[in-house]
């Protein structure tokens, strides 16, 4: 397979590009990539993924577009409302990139179909907004080892990092940073704590750039890292994260085998 002249003038900037080059974007061409959630993470990242030409985008939403997610979801337009997200999405992507192959996943991820959706990617990026869904991500790509890219967002602050603990020491899960899910009620969400729309674009880009490295293999990864950005105070800190030799799913005695064991 060889890149199309028109494929080299749409990823030129890309193909000069030491780090990237003729052979990277085919590898991004040829990457599967799942994304988990079409709002407000979710929207800035597809379009940024689509883009740079990721050959397969994976999107899994079950909400439909209302008129309060476009204020930070810019992937849905004001004419898309009552419009499935996923579909809203992939209008979107494939008008910016016929190249790339959108699968459209309209169902809410849960123990009994995450093994078999996330099975058929290379890649997860986890934009979702509770702890069940992160937590059954985290399990579900330990066990099929698959790299996952997972953000947060609050009201002006975001937490970012790259798990990929199925590689052994020294890369942590999500379990080893949280050990047990925190109930629902203590964490607002955003339609109860409010979050500043251009926050889910900022981060949205950031995890781009990481699935973009992770795809490629370039840079520095962040697993094994928090990144926690607090954009009041337009301040970045990266905390390192270690791996828990007590963790129930990574660690020397995990008691979680399977994604139906998560609490």
């Amino acid at each position: 397979m060889e890149l199309t002249d028109s494929q080299f003038e749409r990823y030129a900037r890309h193909l000069i590009l030491d780090e990237v080059g003729e052979d990277g974007q085919m590898r991004l061409l040829q990457s599967r990539v799942l994304v988990v959630g079409a709002g407000g993470l979710g929207a800035p990242l597809l379009l940024y993924l689509a883009a740079a030409g990721i050959g397969t985008l994976g999107v899994i939403d079950d909400d439909v577009v209302e008129l309060s997610n476009l204020q930070r979801q810019v992937i849905h337009l004001t004419d898309r409302l009552g419009l499935p997200k996923v579909e809203s999405a992939a209008a979107m992507l494939q008008a910016i990139n016929p190249d790339v192959r959108v699968i459209q996943h309209r169902t809410r991820l849960t123990a009994e179909n995450a093994m078999a959706i996330i099975g058929d990617y290379d890649l997860v990026a986890d934009g979702s907004d509770n702890f069940t869904t992160r937590f059954l991500l985290n399990d579900a790509c330990f066990l099929l080892r698959k790299t996952l890219v997972s953000a947060a967002l609050l009201r002006f602050d975001a937490q970012m990092s790259t798990y990929k603990a199925y590689l052994g020491e020294p890369h942590p899960c999500y379990r080893c940073l949280f050990p047990e899910r925190p109930p629902e009620d203590l964490i607002p969400r955003c339609e109860q704590a409010g979050i500043l729309g251009a926050l889910a674009g900022a981060v949205g880009s950031l995890q781009a750039t990481e699935v973009l490295k992770e795809a490629l293999g370039i840079g520095d990864s962040l697993s094994g890292y928090l990144l926690i950005y607090d954009a009041l105070a337009a301040s970045f800190r990266k905390i390192k994260i270690r791996r828990d030799p007590n963790c129930a799913l990574c660690g020397p005695q995990a008691t979680i085998k399977d994604v139906t064991t998560i609490p």
